[in-house]
C-alpha cells in the first residue's frame, strides 16, 4: 500500500518532468494539452488528483514525431519508447524519472526488465472526418488493439502482438486530415489503447492555459467537453473513498 506522503513526493518528481517537457514544447514551438486524470485534476483540484499516480498528456502527432527527435533531456530523465528501451511492450513514449520507481499492479511479482521510473505519459493523436463510419471503425479498432496489447492497467486480457497493433495503427493513420480543418474529430490514434473517445476539434483549439499545481500548462480550450467525452459519470464530484485508488503497488525513490 502506497502511503500519501510518498505518492505527493511521486507526483513532485512527475510535475518536474512536466515543466521540462513544457520548456521543451515552448522552445520548438510543439503543441500538446493536459489530458485525463491530468486535466481533471486541473480542472477539479487546480492540480493532481489526490490519489493520482501519473501524468498524462496529448499532442498532434506530427508533434509528437518532432518531440521524440528534438528532446534534450537532463540526465535524471529518460525517454522511453521501443526503439531507447527494448523490453518496452508499447507503442507510445513515456518520460521517465531515475529519482523513483513504480511498480504497477500488473507488474507486481514479475521480472521485468524496462525502465520503471515514475512517468508522464505521451499520446500522440490524430484527426479524421467526423462520420458514423468512422468513429465506428475507430471503436472497433481500439477494441482490436486493445485485444492484442501487453497487458497493462487498461489491457488486462490482451496478447502482445506487435505486428497486428502496427497494422490497426496504420488504419487509423490512413484516415488522418491534418490540423488545418476545423471541422473534424480528433481521436487517440492507437499507441495507447485505452478509451476510444473522440473531442470536436472546435472545442480543443485554441489551445487555452490551465492551472497546474500553481503553474500554466496548455489545456483544450473547453476542458469539459473533453472530460465529458472521457468520463460517463460526474466527474466533478469526488468519488466515493472506497474507489479513490492508487493504481500502483509501490513506489520506491532512488
Amino acid at each position: 500500500m502506497i502511503n500519501l506522503n510518498d505518492l505527493r513526493k511521486a507526483q513532485l518528481i512527475m510535475l518536474d518532468m512536466l515543466v521540462e517537457f513544457d520548456k521543451i514544447c515552448k522552445e520548438h514551438n510543439l503543441r500538446y494539452w493536459l489530458d485525463s486524470g491530468t486535466l481533471l485534476g486541473a480542472v477539479r483540484h487546480k492540480g493532481f488528483i489526490p490519489w493520482d499516480d501519473d501524468i498524462d498528456i496529448s499532442m498532434p502527432i506530427e508533434d509528437y514525431k518532432k518531440f521524440l527527435k528534438v528532446a534534450k533531456l537532463p540526465s535524471d530523465i529518460f525517454l522511453q519508447t521501443k526503439q531507447s528501451d527494448r523490453e518496452f511492450k508499447f507503442d507510445y513514449a513515456k518520460l521517465r524519472s531515475n529519482k523513483a520507481t513504480i511498480i504497477e499492479f500488473h507488474e507486481k511479482d514479475k521480472k521485468v526488465n524496462y525502465n520503471q521510473g515514475v512517468f508522464v505519459d505521451i499520446f500522440p493523436m490524430l484527426t479524421i472526418n467526423k462520420s458514423d463510419e468512422n468513429i465506428k471503425l475507430y471503436q472497433e479498432t481500439f477494441k482490436e488493439l486493445r485485444a492484442n496489447s501487453a497487458i497493462s492497467l487498461h489491457t488486462p486480457n490482451g496478447v502482445d502482438n506487435p505486428k497486428k497493433r502496427e497494422a490497426l495503427i496504420k488504419r487509423l493513420e490512413a484516415l488522418h486530415q491534418g490540423w488545418d480543418r476545423d471541422d473534424t474529430i480528433i481521436i487517440y490514434s492507437g499507441q495507447m489503447p485505452d478509451l476510444a473517445a473522440w473531442f470536436d476539434y472546435k472545442e480543443v483549439f485554441p489551445l487555452k492555459e490551465i492551472e497546474f499545481e500553481g503553474l500554466k500548462f496548455l489545456a483544450p480550450k473547453n476542458p469539459h467537453h473533453y472530460l465529458s467525452q472521457i468520463y460517463s459519470f460526474d466527474y466533478m464530484q469526488l468519488p466515493p473513498e472506497e474507489k479513490r485508488k492508487i493504481h500502483a503497488f509501490k513506489i520506491e525513490f532512488n
